[in-house]
């Protein structure tokens, strides 16, 4: 990477947070009020204030104030207070170039924000502090090669000024962003976050605008588009005369001398050259003056003044070595081996020629590390910069959002309501369905009963009154295990068998053993399943009056429950004179005892698929596929349903 640019940059970056919020407050007013100030909180928040505005003209008396600062908040066990020393501290060793040691004062001013934070989540002060101690660490992050570190900690300051809404130093971290592409060479996405940044630093008529539309020029004028660059420096130099910014009216004169040399006019460039320098050696910033006097040492080789030339080529070298910066001294070197060829001076020549090519195969092998940084700090780019164009439609978003919700709400209002009138249709209509269903059951019941009772008078008359009372017996029990199930709409599988059971052999009794009959259950069929009361009955009384009793000889009944195919499936069977037969044999009054029973059986077997939305259906057919085998069978095919 082009050294001029890395350099120009980092004095960009520190630029952009140098201006504390107390600029205005003179230093002699801050001294007057420390002679009579009696508390050593307000008077380390003092010290402080005078550390700040001393980084501007004397980094060493930042320093002097910052440690009286430190001093007494140690003392005091004021967190925020030592904080802000470790941070001003942090700054005055950047100036200094003392990199490394800023880096441990920022770290320090981060852990003391945080526990001032700790004991007062709603310090704003201690919130700014820590965002402040982020946004430097990464601008030392940045001069050490670290730029994904640099983006993690410009994102975490970003954050903190976010919540805070500070719009002036949110400017600023967008700045030091486009500053960090700027550095990478990363042209298109610099000056969107640095012209996001200007449009901040306008409404609020900041004084780092300046600084802004300088570097803005700058990635314009080695964009190669110099006609733009010089409009951006000269709206930055009106801005740092009226704000009278030094550290930015240097990096500007720095601009505007390689600008100059670009146009062939050496006598322009070499004069914004020295202002630069005299500039950034008022400051006592040697990072600045390091690359000041190189290029006027450049400007002297080109128009042959070897000897003068020689004169700040060793000075730029000097300053480069002294803060330990790579790639100046690469370039430094060389051009003053070139100079030394120049004069007829081989062997000094050779010597820093040597010393060029170590400082060059140092730096290749930094940014053979750097590519893989860069690679990962484009994609960390990628990932803010989509972040940030939403910004600018949040509002419009909103907007529509809100119509669109409003519109949804409506919509979701009206298929609610639609949905619960459906729901109460389809409530309703099982409700009917439930009470047809019992309406139709309460009809088996005195059917069943007047049945019952016909048996047994025909049983008096037959049999006497000893077998009568037994028979009633019989009738009782099975008419109790009737009523207390029929007011249910299931009753238990085992309870029908029981009361099948009864049923059966009250018949049995009643036509002197005229039949044998078994009762079978499967072991696919579950306790808890259940089925209407009273269903399988009547088709039982049927194989009885209209197949055994017509039979000659002994017949049998078979009863069987299983289940089949997700049905429960209920079989009644018989070998009596078959369903032909029966039907030629019938008189009139069993005829109309046996249609209503039916009729009733398939209105409830309807009403039971409306209700569970499953198949329900009767089959009856004659077994004589045999000329010996005779018979009928019944089977109906039942939605499984349990009892709770």
């Amino acid at each position: 990477m082009n050294p001029k640019i890395r350099l120009i940059c980092f004095l960009a970056f520190i630029l952009a947070f140098g201006i504390s919020d107390a600029q205005n407050v003179q230093i002699d007013s801050l001294k007057n009020a420390l002679r009579i100030t009696k508390t050593d909180t307000l008077k380390a928040n003092q010290y402080n204030q005078l550390a700040d505005l001393y980084k501007e003209i004397n980094p060493d008396s930042t320093l002097y104030f910052a440690n009286k600062a430190a001093l007494l908040s140690s003392k005091n066990d004021y967190n925020f207070g030592l904080a802000t020393a470790n941070f001003n501290k942090g700054n005055a060793s950047i100036i200094l170039a003392n990199y490394s040691v800023a880096l441990k004062y920022f770290r320090n001013a981060q852990s003391e924000f945080q526990a001032a934070l700790q004991k007062d989540p709603l310090n704003k002060k201690a919130k700014s502090g820590l965002a402040r101690a982020y946004a430097s660490s990464g601008v030392v992050y940045s001069e050490q090669s670290k730029y994904v570190l640099s983006l993690k900690n410009y994102e975490k300051a970003l954050e903190f000024y976010q919540e805070l809404k500070d719009q002036k130093n949110i400017s600023k971290v967008l700045n030091n962003i486009g500053i960090l592409c700027k550095s990478q060479q990363i042209y298109p996405k610099a000056l969107y976050y640095l012209k996001e940044a200007y449009k901040i630093q306008l409404v609020l008529k900041e004084e780092n605008a300046p600084m802004t539309l300088t570097n803005i020029g700058a990635i314009y004028f080695e964009s190669g588009k110099y006609k733009e660059a010089l409009s951006y420096y000269e709206k930055a130099k009106a801005g740092f005369e009226k704000y009278q910014n030094k550290r930015g009216f240097a990096l500007l004169n720095n601009y505007l001398g390689d600008y100059y040399k670009k146009q062939n006019n050496i006598l322009l460039a070499q004069n914004y050259y020295q202002k630069s320098l005299a500039l950034y050696e008022e400051l006592q910033n040697k990072f600045g003056a390091s690359l000041a006097v190189y290029n006027i040492g450049l400007l002297l080789q080109k128009q042959q003044k070897y000897s003068e030339a020689l004169s700040y080529a060793k000075k730029s070298l000097a300053y480069a070595q002294e803060i330990g910066v790579q790639d100046q001294t690469f370039h430094s070197e060389k051009l003053v081996s070139e100079l030394y060829e120049s004069m007829n001076n081989p062997k000094e020549a050779l010597l820093h020629y040597k010393n060029y090519i170590n400082a060059r195969d140092s730096i290749i092998n930094q940014e053979t590390n750097m590519k893989f940084a860069e690679a990962e700090m484009n994609y960390e780019f990628k990932k803010k910069e989509a972040l940030l164009s939403e910004k600018h439609k949040r509002e419009i978003q909103f907007v529509i959002f809100s119509i669109l919700g409003g519109l949804l709400l409506i919509i979701l209002s009206l298929v609610i309501y639609n949905r619960m009138q459906v729901k109460r249709q389809l409530t309703l209509k099982k409700e009917v369905a439930e009470y047809e269903q019992k309406a139709l059951h309460l009809q088996m019941n005195p059917h069943f009963v007047f049945n019952c009772l016909s048996s047994i008078s025909s049983f008096i008359v037959q049999n006497g009154t000893d077998s009568a009372l037994k028979y009633l017996s019989k009738f009782s029990k099975l008419m109790r295990l009737t009523l207390e199930y029929s007011k249910g709409s299931l009753i238990p599988i085992d309870k029908e068998i029981e009361s099948l059971q009864n049923y059966l052999e009250l018949e049995q009794l009643r036509f002197d053993d005229k039949f044998e009959f078994e009762i079978q259950s499967t072991e696919n069929v579950e306790f808890n399943m259940g089925l209407p009361p009273l269903l399988i009955q009547p088709f039982v009384e049927n194989a009885i009056l209209h197949g055994m009793v017509p039979k000659d000889g002994k017949g049998k009944i078979s009863v069987r429950f299983d289940v089949q195919k997700l049905q429960l499936v209920c079989t009644i069977t018989d070998d009596g004179i078959g369903l032909s037969e029966s039907k030629i044999l019938k008189e009139n009054s069993v005829t109309a005892h046996q249609s209503m029973a039916l009729a009733i059986t398939k209105k409830r077997l309807k009403i039971m698929e409306s209700i569970t939305s499953k198949s329900a259906k009767i089959e009856i057919s004659d077994l004589n596929s045999e000329p010996q085998k005779t018979g009928t069978k019944v089977t109906l095919y039942l939605p499984i349903q349990y009892i709770p």
